[in-house]
């Protein structure tokens, strides 16, 4: 090896799962070009573990901790000089990954942000607020932790960062139960979060923020641009934001 020559960087890539046999074989085919592959499982009663065997990747159990605390766990147990975080649900799109690999031949910042898109009720969505929605993803080993209220994480770098224009998908629904499903769960730990924070929530809020959410996604985000795919974004949304409300008064008493 010439002792002239920059090492090359290793890239670590960081995922938690539970019960996603349908999509981490994809998620990590995806991330193929990374050195080392991590799942972290929370007790999967599927093959998702198996699968993420097969494709190569170090499977670790850990027990729930919640959105920032897995991540966190996920991001500890990386040995790359650079660590990706994706969720089992999300994919590197074929530009992004070419634009990750030049940007490691000589790293610019301490972390990198993407255009995450996504894939809706068989329709991709560029408008409503959800496009472009840039996420942090890349980050240097040690210059970023997870933080945020849960479920609503956030990868916080200690330095600079760079946005990249490749675009992270995200294949979010299988149809409009799930994101009925997932909407349940997510206001749940954000209201149980907050009331635990001694929020309150007021009828105000109640009657006022979700009409405020569609108007702003369907009318001045274009919602209604994305189609009946985006009425339902924007609808859902709304949906979303007065479950949260009503279940933090309920809560907060």
């Amino acid at each position: 090896m010439n002792e002239g020559a920059p090492r090359r960087v290793r890239l670590s890539a960081a995922i938690i799962a539970k019960n996603e046999e349908k999509k981490i074989g994809d998620c990590l085919d995806s991330l193929s070009f990374a050195d080392e592959l991590i799942v972290v499982d929370s007790g999967s009663a599927d093959r998702t573990a198996e699968i993420a065997r097969e494709k190569g990747a170090r499977v670790i159990f850990h027990e729930w901790q919640g959105h920032v605390a897995q991540k966190n766990f996920a991001l500890d147990q990386a040995q790359g000089d650079w660590i990706i975080s994706l969720d089992a649900d999300e994919r590197v799109s074929p530009r992004l990954r070419g634009q990750i690999l030049r940007e490691l031949e000589c790293p610019r910042a301490d972390g990198y942000a993407f255009p995450r898109l996504v894939y809706y009720l068989n329709r991709w969505i560029r408008r409503c607020g959800w496009y472009p929605a840039r996420k942090t993803r890349l980050v240097r080993r040690g210059a970023a932790r997870w933080t945020g209220e849960n479920p609503h994480d956030r990868l916080e770098v200690n330095g600079r960062v760079i946005n990249l224009d490749g675009d992270l998908y995200h294949l979010s629904f299988d149809d409009i139960s799930a994101h009925l499903r997932t909407i349940n769960s997510f206001t749940t730990i954000a209201a149980n979060e907050r009331a635990a924070a001694g929020a309150r929530a007021g009828w105000w809020e109640i009657l006022l923020r979700p009409p405020a959410t569609f108007i702003k996604m369907y009318f001045i985000k274009l919602g209604f641009l994305d189609g009946a795919p985006g009425f339902i974004a924007c609808a859902l949304s709304a949906y979303h934001v007065f479950c949260k409300y009503v279940k933090l008064r309920e809560r907060a008493g």
